[in-house]
């Protein structure tokens, strides 16, 4: 099997991070290069100063940015410029590889050329400390089934067709630079805006339930808010993919089966605060949606990432 690189954007490292090195340094599949793209270098060495954590390693490279330069889609894609590989891994600091053949399985679907696969996503497991409603939620998004999306399943699977998480995703390269790479500016989506790129031209994403990585949140209420915000307005922003494939059925759909599953499993005392928690993501989706109408201190106030907006704001 050809190497692989993997690229992870780091922001504030801790133990668990150099954990995750570890995993990945064990994977079955060789790998080329470790790139972390790390953002504020003092943070970094908050962790890491006098310590040669790195010692064993020698594919590790470590690059470093402002918080002010960050950007979901140009950091990642200057990191991809970084590899020569011809697979690369697109992972975030948080996810766990589940075993030693996680990259293996990831890596496995884009073999099959004829196939033109562009992308391979891994099941994202939720972490044992996660509550029901999340663990519910990991499972209607990763189900135990792998598939392939292509153009012709858009009637049928609406914004799943798109669906694709740069928390753990494996691309072919040569794919990747016929389809434009990921876009130089992104608040948010910017896996999801470029897989749409990748069924347009008529190559596939797969998603391989085989390859599993331990990766769930604990978001309060306004958190949550402000990440459906950043999700409106990428939607917002990008009317060529999102305009015909609606994203709120699918919310629905998982309330609706959120409430049947707790109230069969013992946990309805979870009900209504995970109804008033999908209040506020609603709440920050339609906001987002809508950011254009908004001033620039109520944007500031709802968003995840300030920064995005003054480097926006001073272009």
């Amino acid at each position: 099997m050809q190497k692989t690189d993997i690229i992870i954007p780091v922001y504030r490292p801790d133990q668990s991070f150099l954990e995750l090195i570890e995993k990945l340094e064990k994977q079955t599949c060789p790998i080329g290069r470790i790139i972390l793209i790390n953002t504020e270098q003092k943070y970094w060495d908050q962790l890491f100063y006098g310590k040669k954590v790195f010692r064993n390693y020698s594919n590790i490279q470590v690059i470093h940015i402002s918080k002010r330069e960050f950007d979901h889609g140009k950091t990642r894609r200057e990191g991809v410029k970084k590899s020569d590989a011809p697979f690369f891994v697109m992972m975030t600091q948080d996810a766990m590889p589940a075993d030693d053949m996680m990259l293996e399985n990831l890596i496995r679907p884009l073999l099959a050329e004829e196939e033109g696969i562009a992308i391979s996503y891994a099941r994202q497991m939720p972490a044992q400390n996660a509550d029901p409603v999340e663990r519910y939620t990991r499972t209607f998004n990763y189900p135990e089934e792998s598939c392939v999306k292509r153009k012709e399943d858009i009637e049928k699977l609406g914004i799943k067709t798109y669906f694709c998480s740069n928390v753990c995703a494996a691309y072919r390269r040569d794919l990747y630079d016929q389809s434009g790479g990921f876009i130089k500016e992104a608040i948010f989506n910017e896996d999801m805006i470029f897989a749409a790129e990748c069924i347009e031209k008529g190559y596939a994403v797969a998603y391989a339930a085989d390859a599993r990585v331990l990766h769930s949140h604990h978001y309060s209420n306004k958190k949550q808010f402000q990440r459906n915000f950043d999700i409106g307005v990428s939607q917002a922003d990008h009317p060529e993919v999102f305009e015909s494939v609606h994203s709120e059925s699918e919310g629905i759909q998982l309330v609706r089966r959120l409430v049947g599953y707790l109230s069969q499993n013992g946990y309805k005392k979870l009900i209504l605060p995970m109804l008033v928690t999908s209040a506020y993501k609603w709440r920050g989706y339609k906001m987002g949606k809508n950011y254009k109408k908004l001033s620039r201190k109520q944007i500031l106030r709802s968003t995840m990432n300030q920064e995005y907006w003054r480097r926006h704001w001073s272009k």
